[in-house]
């Protein structure tokens, strides 16, 4: 079944049946125009017109319990006395949105009387909503205008994506081959409180288990349909094509991309990690086969780093359908043009060909560590386009997510010695704020990129699973956000409560 959001309508009888009829018809509009809606990527369920408090809390506890409700919206179209609703917004655990909204878009001004006033009274209404929501501390996202205007639309679709990639991280699994680099803080952090805050499960296999798969349980065939995938989709490097010197060196990589296919996605897991310093018997270190998963959606994170491949995937089930590209980055390198500045990321091997400019190219080249075979990857650059990079951190008592609005831009020169797939990009609001505030707010050195996602996309998901996030871009002065900082410490120690 596909997933959905429940739409509820508040009312009650002080007027009438037939006015309760008309609510019912006019809250179909209002469902049915965004259950139309193309942008908002699941379905809209309309639920009967609410009218009482044993009505609303049943609602809400079905709303819980209903794996495919990932959300609820709520709409007051006439005056619904708030009280009714106190227990049922106290026991709702979905991610909620507020639509403060009507059926008309004007007024009709000539005929308006006391019978129109009194059907349509979400001026008010929804302000006694608000009120109780407020007063509960219910955390939600309010939209306000038309549903037939398309920015109303839209922010609702990017609620809704948000609401998808919660419900993802509530239930994701994911698998560490390996434990996480050695002697590195960032990539460290608390399983059992992301498991109690996020709902991951984030446990450790040893590499030898995914080598036996390579070794024993890959045949032949699944690598040849693998080899002729790649010579279709890809530029392949000549001398890895079949009967060429390195060909062997593609079979190997497609013999583990086939092992990660059975262990991870056949698993059940929707993110992994690996560790250049603990890959057993592997003669590679994993490289295509990872990018290749990523590109469909699998998160991913090098050394170990399971916070951030947690992220990828919950970051790309959010960007699913839109256009651009989510993909595992690390800050490398900069060009420090005096008002030209740009940072130049990449990483060993695992970047995610959704954010590829034009064919990836298939190449093998030499790695410095692991101290393995050559292995190989896709080389290419990332397409140019607006952004946002993202990290989790583990403060100690809570998690936090730094984020920056950026922007890819195409390198200012060919890079033809750089043998891995790379994005460059002009962090907002200026190199010297951006960097400034990141390295301020404790942001770590392995992040996701997405070309897909926005600030808002960010914030919605912060918001349901009660993470921190601070966020640069546009606007952002380094005193201010040094400020807000401080501000957040303060508020999320007491928000933990003592």
């Amino acid at each position: 079944m596909s997933k959905q959001i429940w739409f509820l309508t508040g009312s009650q009888g002080l007027y009438g049946e037939d006015v309760l009829l008309q609510v019912r018809d006019q809250s179909a509009q209002i469902s049915g125009a965004l259950a139309a809606a193309e942008s908002i990527p699941v379905e809209v369920v309309a639920r009967p017109t609410l009218t009482d408090a044993g009505a609303i809390r049943r609602v809400m506890l079905d709303a819980n319990a209903d794996d495919d409700c990932i959300g609820v919206i709520a709409w007051m179209h006439t005056f619904s006395p708030a009280k009714m609703w106190i227990a049922g917004m106290d026991a709702l655990t979905k991610p909620f949105l507020h639509l403060h909204t009507q059926v008309n878009v004007e007024l009709p001004w000539a005929s308006i009387d006391m019978d129109f006033m009194n059907l349509n009274q979400a001026a008010h209404g929804d302000r006694e909503f608000a009120y109780i929501a407020t007063r509960l501390g219910v955390p939600r996202k309010t939209v306000a205008g038309h549903v037939s205007d398309p920015r109303v639309v839209a922010r609702i679709a990017v609620w809704a994506r948000a609401a998808l990639a919660r419900a993802e991280v509530s239930t994701l699994k994911l698998v560490r081959f390996g434990d996480n680099m050695r002697n590195v803080a960032v990539t460290e952090g608390d399983k059992v409180e992301a498991e109690r805050r996020f709902g991951v499960s984030v446990n450790t296999w040893g590499v030898n288990d995914l080598v036996d798969v390579v070794d024993n349980q890959v045949s032949e065939g699944e690598v040849d349909a693998l080899i002729s995938e790649y010579m279709d989709l890809y530029d392949v490097a000549p001398e890895l094509h079949p009967g060429a010197d390195r060909h062997e060196s593609l079979r190997y990589g497609a013999r583990i991309e086939a092992a990660l296919r059975t262990f991870v996605v056949e698993g059940g897991f929707g993110a992994f990690t690996t560790n250049f310093e603990d890959l057993g018997g592997l003669r590679q270190l994993p490289g295509l086969g990872v990018q290749r998963l990523e590109g469909e959606g699998i998160g991913f994170a090098g050394e170990g780093d399971w916070k951030t491949a947690v992220l990828g995937r919950t970051l790309m089930t959010m960007a699913q359908g839109l256009p651009g590209g989510t993909s595992f980055m690390e800050d490398y390198t900069y060009h420090l043009e005096p008002g030209r500045e740009l940072s130049l990321g990449a990483h060993m091997l695992e970047v995610s060909p959704s954010i590829a400019l034009g064919t990836p190219r298939i190449e093998i080249h030499p790695l410095g560590i692991g101290n393995r075979e050559d292995p190989v990857r896709m080389v290419f650059d990332a397409m140019p386009g607006d952004g946002v990079t993202v990290g989790m951190c583990d403060l100690g008592d809570r998690f936090r997510l730094v984020g920056n609005e950026l922007t890819v831009v195409p390198p200012l020169a060919d890079m033809p010695k750089l043998p891995v797939a790379r994005a460059v990009w002009q962090a907002k609001p200026d190199f010297t704020t951006s960097t400034e505030c990141w390295l301020s707010a404790g942001g770590p050195h392995h992040t996701v990129l997405s070309t897909a996602l926005t600030t808002e996309h960010l914030t919605d998901l912060a918001e349901m699973i009660g993470i921190e996030l601070a966020m640069i871009g546009e606007g952002t002065r380094t005193g201010q956000f040094l400020k807000e900082l401080r501000w957040n410490n303060a508020y999320h120690r007491l928000a933990m409560g003592f």
